[in-house]
């Protein structure tokens, strides 16, 4: 599977963004999806996971309440994340991601990454 993300953009903190990402192929629906994040010197970190469904959630502790990700399984296959109350900390490069197996909160949890997407948050 080949992921597109894109929706990033510059915001003032308080804003919000949606990020979107684009599946190409038929089996979309059989992916658990993950976004991640990071920031320069940083490493790669979670920030949300979605069953393959939908109907299973889980998030980075500090953006739950914040952020919300969800999936287009009939029509799009894409997979988005809603980001509000943004706040300067979550400035990065964020990527989407898609797994073969189980939802998990690891980078070596998923089989392939999309390129990024940039998300800066002025203070």
């Amino acid at each position: 599977v080949q992921l597109q993300a894109s929706g990033g953009g510059l915001v003032q903190a308080g804003g919000s963004l949606r990020l979107s990402c684009a599946a190409s192929g038929r089996t979309f629906r059989r992916y658990v999806m993950g976004w991640f994040r990071q920031a320069p010197g940083k490493e790669r970190e979670f920030v949300a996971t979605n069953s393959w469904s939908g109907a299973s959630t889980d998030y980075a502790d500090s953006v739950k309440g914040r952020f919300s990700i969800s999936r287009d399984n009939a029509k799009r296959n894409t997979v988005y994340l809603q980001m509000n109350s943004l706040k300067p900390e979550d400035t990065a490069v964020y990527y989407c991601a898609a797994g073969e197996t189980g939802q998990g909160m690891g980078v070596n949890d998923y089989d392939y990454w999309g390129q990024g997407t940039q998300v800066t948050v002025s203070s």
